[in-house]
């Protein structure tokens, strides 16, 4: 039996190199990682390709493009903490600066204040309100709490 470091040495590229104990650990970490960011190259290729696909097929230039999504992430962060609007209820689009604001809530005050609040967004030029009012969504939410 050979000594604990002749127990680890390998041959590699024609040469014998010694690898202690963490020497394994060490020399397969790079390549675990490798491996498991191998499948991010397709993903960052593939959105990239999307991205450019939907500005092909987009009448707007990339910059209206970029103007539209700051105006869309504006009103959604506006609806964020506010008392009567519930940001995950409403869907924004923005179009040349025209917001759509598109969901179901249970009541007029919650639909006129997304409204009030796109308006008051910087750089909104219009807002189309297709908001409907549910009153059933919170009927059903107090009966479940009932039960």
């Amino acid at each position: 039996m050979g000594s604990e470091t002749e127990d680890h040495e390998r041959l590699i590229g024609g040469q014998a190199v010694a690898l202690g104990r963490l020497g394994w650990l060490r020399a397969l970490v790079p390549v675990l990682c490798m491996v498991a960011l191998s499948g991010c190259v397709p993903v960052l290729i593939g959105g990239a390709a999307a991205a450019g696909y939907y500005i092909g097929k987009d009448p707007r230039t990339g910059s209206e493009i970029a103007t539209d999504s700051g105006i869309t992430t504006r009103v959604k962060s506006s609806f964020i903490g506010d008392r009567y609007v519930d940001a995950f209820q409403i869907n924004v689009d923005t179009f040349r600066g025209t917001v759509v604001l598109e969901g179901v809530v249970d009541n007029s005050i919650a639909r006129d204040q997304a409204e009030r609040l796109a308006r008051n967004a910087k750089g909104v030029k219009a807002v189309d309100n297709r908001i409907k009012i549910v009153k059933s969504a919170s009927k059903k939410s107090q009966t479940l709490d009932e039960e």
